[in-house]
């Protein structure tokens, strides 16, 4: 039981953080390193996807957030 709790308090963790890294124009480095803190292997793509989102959108895009793209390529 134990274990589902902790899964579901981390989905729900990951999934607060990755809306606000979404919904920010310019998201929070601490809160981008605190879901990278807490990755787990079926997280990467989803948080991934944002960043690419942010980085399409973006005339000059976050060279942060490009640097963190790189780490995953």
């Amino acid at each position: 039981m134990a274990g589902e709790d902790n899964d579901h308090l981390h989905s729900e963790i990951f999934q607060l953080l990755l809306d606000k890294v979404r919904e920010d124009q310019y998201p929070s480095v601490t809160q981008m390193n605190m879901l990278e803190e807490m990755l787990q292997d079926e997280d990467v793509e989803p948080y991934t996807e944002v960043l690419m989102d942010k980085v399409r959108q973006d005339t000059y895009p976050s060279i942060d957030q490009l640097r963190r793209l790189l780490r995953f390529a």
